[in-house]
């Protein structure tokens, strides 16, 4: 039996035959599982998130992610590069936040930060982060909550 290309150059012109098996290679093969970083907020409250890590050229950190009530969003986008990362998160309805013991840069407005020394030096906050261990996983899911309801809970 003559397989699909055959058949289609027979019948339309060679470039049509090419696209249409290119589109039917990506549709058939991009299944592709995503690796990322996620951030849920479970809380009845808006939130922002700054989020530290290290990867191959040093500390960095980023910030300000809103996150709605309720939902969901991808804080780093791929596979993961590092064991340990870090969240400072603030409660902007109720006020309060999310810290921890790990020292790193932030500011006021949206951010992207190389290295964490000298913050305030350099004119940026120096901002206490809690430390998130991924297990060396390839993706993870942070599920920030209610502070009665213990704070933050991992994958």
């Amino acid at each position: 039996m003559p397989s699909l290309a055959v058949i289609l150059s027979l019948l339309v012109p060679r470039s049509a035959v090419a696209v249409a098996l290119a589109m039917a290679a990506l549709m058939m093969g991009t299944q592709v599982a995503q690796a990322d970083l996620k951030l849920c907020n479970t809380t009845s409250s808006r939130i922002g998130v700054a989020i530290g890590y290290r990867d191959a050229t040093g500390w960095t950190t980023e910030g300000w992610w809103n996150i709605a009530s309720q939902t969901c969003e991808t804080l780093y986008k791929g596979t993961l590069s590092s064991k340990f990362y870090y969240i400072h998160a603030i409660d902007y309805d109720r006020g309060g936040e999310w810290a921890g013991k790990s020292f790193m840069c932030t500011n006021d407005k949206m951010f992207t930060i190389r290295g964490v020394q000298d913050c305030s030096r350099r004119g940026y906050k120096n901002t206490g982060f809690f430390e998130v261990d991924t297990q060396d996983s390839k993706d993870w899911t942070i599920r920030l909550t209610d502070p009665s309801e213990g704070g933050a809970r991992a994958k």
